[in-house]
C-alpha cells in the first residue's frame, strides 16, 4: 500500500473523503505505453478537479512513457428521470436540507479555486440525467476528441451552469470540441453508443466500484479521489511494471491483453 493523504470522491450518496488506495508494490520499469482509464460522471465535481491534477500528471509522465487516457462511464444518479430534476429540490431531499447542499458546494468551490477552476453552483438549475453525456463521451473517443469533450462537459456544467442532459447543449459542446454539429445531433437522436455505455457502467458497478473518480492504470484500479498531481505521478510510476497489461473487454471484464 502507498500511504497517501486523504482525498475526495463522489458516490451515489454524495461526495466526501476517501482513504483507501490500491497500488502495485512491484519495482518501476519503463513499458512503452501507460493506459490510464478514468471512471467518472459528468456531474461529479471531484472528477473535474481530478482532471486538472491528471492533466499535470500526464504531462510529467509523457517525459518517459507513451500515455493514453480513456474516460469510462459511471452514473451517480442512475435512476434520474430523463429530463433531470430541479437541483435545489433534488439535493435538498438527498442531503437533508438546502443548507447542507450549499455547504458541500462551498467545499468543492474552494478546492476548485486551488487548481484554477471556477465553480458557479448558483447557475445550475437542474441535476441532469447523464446517460446521453456518456454516449457523447463514447463517440468522442472514437473521433479522437474525448479530452476536449470531457473538458467541455465539466466546464459547461460546473462553470456555466448548462444542463448537460439536454441534447442541444451536448451538441454545442461537441461542436466546440471539433465534431460536426449535424453528426452529433443525428447520433444523439439514435441509440448509438447506448449498449457499450451500459456494459461499461454495469461492469463498474459489478466490480464493486462505488465512488468516482476512480483511476485504473494498465487495467488495475489504482486509486479513487482527486489526488494531487504529485501523488498521481508517484502512484502511476510505482504501478507501471514490465508485464502484460490488463484491459477492459467489450463485455466489461478485465482480462490480460495478448
Amino acid at each position: 500500500m502507498v500511504d497517501f493523504d486523504q482525498s475526495n470522491a463522489c458516490g451515489i450518496d454524495g461526495c466526501g473523503p476517501v482513504t483507501e488506495i490500491r497500488s502495485a508494490d512491484a519495482p518501476l520499469e519503463s513499458p512503452p505505453t501507460v493506459q490510464i482509464e478514468v471512471v467518472s460522471d459528468a456531474i461529479c465535481p471531484w472528477c473535474y478537479i481530478a482532471k486538472r491534477h491528471l492533466d499535470g500528471a500526464v504531462a510529467e509522465l509523457r517525459k518517459n512513457f507513451d500515455v493514453d487516457v480513456r474516460w469510462l462511464p459511471f452514473e451517480l444518479n442512475a435512476d434520474m428521470p430523463k429530463a433531470g430534476l430541479d437541483r435545489k429540490k433534488y439535493r435538498s431531499a438527498k442531503f437533508g436540507s438546502w443548507e447542507r447542499s450549499q455547504s458541500l458546494d462551498a467545499q468543492v468551490a474552494e478546492a476548485g479555486r486551488s487548481v484554477g477552476l471556477d465553480f458557479h453552483h448558483k447557475r445550475m438549475e437542474r441535476t441532469p440525467n447523464t446517460f446521453d453525456a456518456h454516449r457523447l463521451i463514447w463517440l468522442a473517443e472514437k473521433e479522437g476528441v474525448q479530452d476536449a469533450v470531457i473538458e467541455g462537459l465539466f466546464a459547461g456544467y460546473f462553470t456555466n451552469g448548462c444542463d448537460v442532459g439536454d441534447r442541444d447543449v451536448l451538441a454545442q459542446i461537441a461542436t466546440e470540441a471539433g465534431l460536426k454539429h449535424g453528426q452529433v445531433e443525428a447520433f444523439l437522436e439514435s441509440d448509438g453508443g447506448a449498449e457499450p455505455v451500459r456494459i461499461l457502467a454495469t461492469a463498474a458497478y459489478a466490480s464493486g466500484l462505488s465512488g468516482v473518480p476512480t483511476i485504473f492504470v494498465n487495467g488495475q484500479a489504482l486509486f479513487s479521489g482527486a489526488r494531487s498531481t504529485e501523488v498521481m505521478v508517484a502512484a502511476i510510476r510505482k504501478a507501471v511494471v514490465p508485464k502484460t497489461p490488463s484491459r477492459v473487454t467489450a463485455d466489461g471484464r478485465l482480462r490480460a491483453a495478448r
